[in-house]
């Protein structure tokens, strides 16, 4: 932010949305945690009992676990087998090759390692679910921006409506602290917006008779009365949602790498297997060489694929999640892999959200004169002014702000004088326009905000 000019008498012309109902909060518990926890205890049970307890104890344990984490994905992986209308390669999953090497490994005596695979495997898928449901939640969150209820003018009367009541034409009233609860443009009046939550802008933007205004917007500064220009159930926020969980249900079928790996692994696996035991029978004992085919088939079983997977995209979503990007799929994290250059486009300028006074033009006083009138102002660019100003601010009064144009008062020097000090945009001040615009284009063109 550029602080430009601060001139005597230069010519110039002078709430927290309500949460509704359209999407829940993300909560820490899942009841699809359940299963494969307790395979997981079941696991351990199974190991302490294990030649410390006399008889078969152990193996109830090693089987119950082997049945509480097989269920989590067995079902799945057998009904998409049979599922009609798909080709033999669509059908074969990661799931269906993990069931077929806890079956082999069931078949050779090692329990205990089926059960450990089926308890890894099924967290791993749970979780994974899990972090993909956070990010569908983050995303949903969107719909808290909208209030609830809606402030409505009818004749000279204001009534107060549910926002999904809300028609085209309706006339919505936001007092200072409002969120918007659908589209529209400003009708009467002129206040400040913060748009952070929709656009991404760090500063607020200010509107008059005209503009446009989303839905989420906040109302900061005086009263306004927005004309809607769409339904309070299909707005601008409502529509990013639904495209983007479109967009979710369109990748689905590619956004499991583990699965791309399997399906041509699966196939060679089982005839790699069955070639194993037929050719080996022929040779030989066929109960050993049956039994060579199940290990063939156990060790070239891609686990640590199957587990690693899901492992890094609940990773990559939760620190995603944390700075504020949603994920949307798993295809859309794996494309990430193969980036090696960003670029960003965001109004000209990458901004911190922190402005700050970067250039003065004008007396030694300037800054000071500033801030003692924009102390007044919860703008950010005159907290930023403020902030600049390392003395004893001077006295004030008379103080007029204007929302969405700037901020005039009377400031008192330490010699007892008074004189008017106004403080607005370029485009609102003849006196900038005529003398400073060269200037101001120059630091625009920068990025700067001139005031």
């Amino acid at each position: 932010m550029s602080d430009a000019c601060v001139s005597d008498a230069c010519g110039c012309t002078t709430s927290t949305p309500a949460e509704n109902t359209h999407g829940a909060r993300y909560q820490f518990w899942d009841n699809a945690l359940i299963l494969p926890i307790l395979s997981g205890l079941l696991l351990v049970l199974g190991v302490i009992t294990e030649g410390r307890v006399p008889g078969t104890v152990h193996q109830l344990f090693f089987w119950a676990s082997l049945v509480a984490g097989g269920i989590t994905f067995v079902p799945d992986a057998l009904k998409r087998l049979v599922l009609p209308g798909r080709r033999l390669r669509q059908r074969l999953s990661i799931g269906l090759l993990m069931t077929i090497s806890a079956i082999g490994a069931v078949l050779l005596g090692y329990t205990a390692e089926a059960a450990a695979l089926a308890f890894l495997f099924s967290i791993a898928e749970t979780l994974e679910d899990r972090a993909f449901a956070q990010a569908r939640s983050s995303l949903r969150s969107l719909y808290e921006l909208i209030p609830s209820t809606a402030t409505v003018r009818r004749g000279a009367e204001t009534v107060e409506i549910t926002s999904a009541d809300i028609v085209p034409g309706d006339v919505i009233v936001l007092r200072a602290g409002d969120a918007a609860p659908t589209d529209g443009n400003v009708s009467r009046g002129t206040s400040s917006l913060d748009t952070a939550a929709i656009t991404g802008e760090s500063l607020p933007r200010d509107v008059a008779e005209g503009d446009e205004v989303h839905a989420g917007s906040i109302n900061l500064a005086a009263p306004i009365e927005i004309t809607a220009t769409s339904p309070g159930t299909d707005n601008s926020i409502t529509t990013i949602v639904r495209l983007v969980e479109d967009a979710q249900n369109k990748q689905g079928e590619r956004a499991r790498l583990a699965d791309r790996i399997a399906r041509p692994l699966i196939p060679g696996v089982l005839v790699l297997s069955l070639l194993v035991g037929i050719i080996g029978s022929f040779l030989g004992d066929p109960a050993t060489w049956i039994t060579r085919a199940l290990i063939v088939l156990v060790a070239a079983s891609p686990c640590a694929i199957a587990i690693a997977v899901p492992v890094t995209v609940i990773s990559a979503i939760g620190a995603a999640t944390r700075w504020g990007v949603i994920i949307t799929s798993g295809s859309a994290f794996e494309r990430l892999g193969a980036v090696d250059r960003l670029a960003f486009d965001k109004t000209g300028t990458l901004t911190a959200n922190r402005p700050t006074v970067t250039t003065v033009i004008g007396d030694p006083d300037t800054v000071a004169l500033a801030a003692s009138v924009e102390q007044h102002s919860l703008h950010p660019l005159a907290q930023a002014i403020v902030a600049a100003h390392e003395g004893p601010l001077l006295e004030t009064r008379n103080i007029v702000e204007t929302p969405g144009q700037g901020i005039k008062a009377e400031v008192i020097d330490s010699a007892g004088q008074s004189r008017t000090i106004t403080i607005q945009s370029p485009r609102s001040c003849t006196f900038l326009q005529e003398k400073w615009a060269h200037t101001t284009h120059d630091l625009e063109q920068t990025g700067a905000t001139v005031v």
